[in-house]
């Protein structure tokens, strides 16, 4: 018989009849465990085949986050689609995402998390067949938007059922194998979509990023309905409506004008907006307490933040992955647009990245947070500040000529700072969760990234395009006095001639850094007939690009620099995080919840 065991009891692990043993009373369990509530259960044997079937959908979700980008442009061809539309197909799958994810997390708690789980699953294979088979831009963005309402349901069970399946020994193990999967999904979303749009497969095109889910999901729910164990919390819970209500309207308030703010021109309604969803969130809360006090069920439970690691770890979780949504999508800026990269190269570009996150992701879990405790989190910190310096320099030292080669030490390190520290961060959240709240505190980590991510997008337009027209001015400038004898000696314009299109590609190359939509060709350029002229507009194309990489890089810099500060301000947090991880779980909330399922 083995050694390890899970805090459970039969109430909050349902295990099948064929299990648990055909003449074993229903009720025989519980009452030995009303008698000996310290009495171990035996661990779930299918667990690891579990976690397959978990991770193989986790990793479906986050690939679709990131997959769908790559392969807008064609999306847009083909259906005719609008820039609104396309930004709703990007942005309605984030938003439905984020609004379900606390929900999401309870009714695992209350209906079942196996349930609910496949449950999720399904839909989420459903809308991906409808979603690639879609004739018009409503019909995709109404699939993206179910898909990921769907997603939010499926999503926090993940984290739920590692925590209540594995015992503690284990689950670092788990969540190590969790957040690998994670930061492959996020980054390799990239390269498989840009490899499935260019080589269009099947001449499916950009549909195949999403009938490729079809498959996958059809294993996760067969596979599924096999090998994972049925939990739910151990005392009877209720769906707290009103609950539901306040989070949604509160979220929503708060995460709309984030991811919509620049497309938008950040109009005052927008901060109106995210003020009035600090008090619908202050709402929530009293709501919350009043509802502990009436019942006992409450959508989030207030008591978890009385935990260091779980308030602490969220802290940190949300201002890392801040800097981590500035970095994504400013880096993704960078590459296709700055540099003119097909969306293939940008995603083998990332394989270093890949290879950095791979290497740290298991052992930061496994071997260094249990030895160095916080501290391995901090090296991680450092070794992220580090890789982000070296891009800044790199960046900067070969502006528009940068390779994919010179961009693979930085973004190595930056792998394995982001492997170090973001890896272990659900473990330490949930690390002293009573497994009753696991699916409540499963939606609130993957909300809380969500929203790290939102604010992260939306610094993007502040500090990334913010300074994009200047940069782009200054470019100009500095190229200004050569292009200027390019256009005389080549193509044989005179000096006055000459300043006139200099001036003209000035005034045109900063409005179009201005544009919301980079395919938009601003009114300044279409009118200047000298920049329409065969040998002008051959003179000024290297000029161009050349203004756009050194423009871009400019902006990426400063982004760069911001990271490191957040990430400084991530070291400091770690601080407030617990010295070592707690390895032997809670014991005193289990004990209860063991009393509490033995007379449930």
């Amino acid at each position: 018989m083995s050694s390890e065991h899970v805090p459970s009891v039969e109430t909050e692990v349902e295990r099948p009849r064929e299990q648990a043993g055909a003449g074993t009373p229903a009720d025989g369990s519980a009452g030995a465990s009303a008698k000996a509530p310290t009495d171990e259960v035996k661990l779930d044997p299918l667990r690891w085949a579990a976690l397959l079937v978990l991770l193989v959908s986790a990793f479906m979700d986050l690939l679709d986050g990131t997959i769908a980008n790559v392969a807008a442009p064609s999306m847009q061809r083909e259906l005719g689609a609008g820039y609104s539309a396309i930004q709703w197909i990007l942005v309605g799958y984030q938003l439905a995402f984020a609004l379900l994810l606390i929900l999401g997390g309870r009714l695992g708690d209350i209906f079942g998390r196996k349930k609910v789980f496949l449950l999720g699953v399904a839909g989420f294979t459903l809308t991906s067949l409808t979603a690639g088979l879609a004739q018009e831009p409503w019909q995709l963005v109404v699939s993206r938007v179910l898909q990921g309402a769907f997603s939010g349901i499926m999503v926090p069970q993940v984290l739920s059922i590692i925590h209540v399946t594995f015992s503690n020994k284990e689950r670092g193990t788990a969540f190590a194998l969790h957040g690998l999967v994670g930061g492959l999904a996020a980054t390799l979303g990239l390269a498989l979509g840009g490899l499935m749009v260019q080589w269009n497969l099947f001449g499916l095109d950009w549909r195949l990023i999403f009938l490729v889910n079809v498959p996958v999901g059809l294993f996760g729910l067969f596979y599924g309905s096999k090998v994972i164990t049925e939990s739910k919390a151990p005392q009877a819970l209720r769906l707290d409506v009103t609950g539901v209500l306040l989070a949604t309207v509160g979220m929503l308030m708060l995460i709309f004008p984030l991811l919509q703010g620049r497309e938008m021109g950040w109009p005052t309604l927008g901060f109106v907006s995210m003020a009035g969803s600090l008090l619908v969130l202050t709402g929530f809360v009293l709501w919350q307490k009043h509802k502990i006090r009436k019942d006992g069920s409450p959508l989030v439970e207030l008591g978890l933040f009385r935990t260091r690691s779980f308030s602490s770890g969220l802290a940190v979780n949300l201002i890392f992955y801040i800097g981590m949504g500035m970095f994504t999508i400013g880096w993704t800026l960078y590459m296709q647009i700055g540099m003119g990269w097909s969306p293939m190269r940008a995603g083998l570009t990332s394989l270093p990245f890949c290879l950095g996150a791979f290497m740290t992701a298991t052992t930061s879990v496994m071997i260094l947070v249990p030895k160095f405790g916080r501290k391995a989190l901090q090296v991680g910190a450092v070794v992220l500040v580090a890789g982000l310096g070296a891009y800044i320099w790199v960046a900067g030292e070969y502006g528009s000529q940068v390779t994919s080669w010179h961009l693979a030490i930085p973004l190595f390190l930056i792998g394995l700072g982001f492997g170090t520290v973001a890896t272990p961060l659900p473990l330490i959240v949930t690390s002293e969760v009573p497994h009753k709240d696991a699916g409540s505190a499963s939606g609130l980590v993957n909300t809380n990234t969500q929203l790290g991510f939102a604010i992260g997008g939306a610094l993007v337009s502040v500090v990334f395009f913010g300074g994009l027209v200047g940069n782009t001015g200054a470019a100009v400038d500095d190229q200004a006095p050569q292009l200027r004898k390019d256009l005389v000696a080549v193509a044989g314009l005179s000096p006055e001639r000459a300043d006139e299109a200099v001036a003209a590609y000035r005034t045109c190359t900063v409005d179009r850094a201005g544009e919301k939509d980079m395919a938009i060709v601003p009114e300044s350029c279409s009118s200047a007939t000298v920049l329409s002229e065969p040998a002008v507009a051959e003179a000024l194309e290297p000029y161009a690009k050349d203004t756009t990489g050194v423009s871009f890089a400019a902006s990426f810099q400063t982004l760069l620099w911001t990271f490191i500060g957040i990430t400084a301000v991530v070291f400091f947090l770690l601080f407030a995080v617990p010295r070592r991880l707690r390895q032997d779980g809670p014991e005193d909330a289990v004990t209860e919840e063991r009393a509490a399922g033995a007379t449930a």
